[in-house]
């Protein structure tokens, strides 16, 4: 989808460029696609939009121009982690930096590698392209654990919990309890632990601010902690308000991070090991 000024994706290439110099060259995938958000001053109402994938369809334009940043040489070629600036990336001039050049740059050479072949960028309803970012084990872990029944899905994340260190982890199956949906507790060492209730959402959406604070709301008295687990997103006011002062703390699991605990905890996951050549060892025996 373009506009006159090119597609909208492009808007967030400067803040992101800006972000990652400001926060020394290197970032999570989660910190910068924030802050480049909040630079960008994208609205609520636009962070809650989702595509026909159910992702949020804001994000996934900062993914697409990181996408064309990497390509351009901004920013190293990592599909995952850690976004760090190359040295091109470093060293550019964001008074002169011009994203519409980017954009026109990559789809020349795009083009003439034919590696989308007579293809239009898609429209920002959809990800990227498969021949782009492909479809590893983390988005079909997530499509899978999205196709669980809410009960499923609150019995699955009990295990994580459990998993993770909390103990006496209960699922209340209740309904009508202000979407609490389980409590347990978390034993730091001998003399501090702290009771926690958590709530699970089987989202393909963003979770907002408001239902934050109707979490708050329920567990307010009854825990010292609480935990909102979605296998969508959260909006950048959703994030401020789990980290309001003055008020018990909420932690925020989205889908990426739920990925992650899968990938620390072998959880669901079979590891495999894999090689490359090293086709420079070989060239001695030429």
């Amino acid at each position: 989808m373009k506009n006159a000024t090119g597609p909208k994706f492009i808007r967030f290439c400067r803040p992101i460029l800006e972000v990652m110099i400001e926060s020394g060259g290197t970032g999570t995938s989660s910190e910068i696609v924030d802050r480049s958000l909040e630079i960008s001053k994208v609205s609520e109402a636009e962070q809650e939009a989702v595509n026909k994938n159910g992702q949020s369809r804001v994000k996934n334009q900062v993914h697409w121009a990181r996408q064309y940043l990497a390509w351009e040489g901004y920013l190293d070629s990592s599909k995952r982690g850690v976004w760090s600036l190359t040295d091109k990336g470093k060293s550019v001039n964001l008074k002169t930096f011009d994203a519409m050049e980017v954009f026109k740059n990559v789809q020349r050479r795009l083009s003439e590698a034919k590696k989308i072949k007579g293809q239009e960028i898609p429209s920002m309803e959809e990800p990227l392209p498969n021949n782009i970012e492909i479809q590893d084990h983390r988005t079909r872990l997530l499509d899978l654990v999205k196709s669980l029944s809410p009960e499923g899905f609150e019995r699955l994340s009990q295990r994580l919990l459990r998993e993770s260190g909390f103990q006496h982890v209960t699922v209340t199956g209740k309904t009508g309890d202000g979407g609490i949906d389980g409590a347990g507790t978390l034993q730091i060492n001998p003399f501090v632990s702290f009771n926690v209730l958590f709530q699970c959402k089987r989202y393909q959406g963003t979770v907002t601010p408001s239902q934050v604070r109707d979490f708050r709301g329920a567990m307010m008295g009854r825990a010292d902690k609480g935990i909102i687990i979605t296998t969508g997103s959260f909006t950048l006011e959703a994030k401020k308000e789990a980290r309001r002062d003055g008020v018990p703390p909420i932690e925020l699991v989205d889908g990426d991070i739920l990925v992650d605990m899968f990938e620390r905890l072998e959880l669901g996951l079979i590891p495999k090991r894999t090689y490359d050549v090293d086709e420079k060892f070989f060239d001695d025996y030429k």
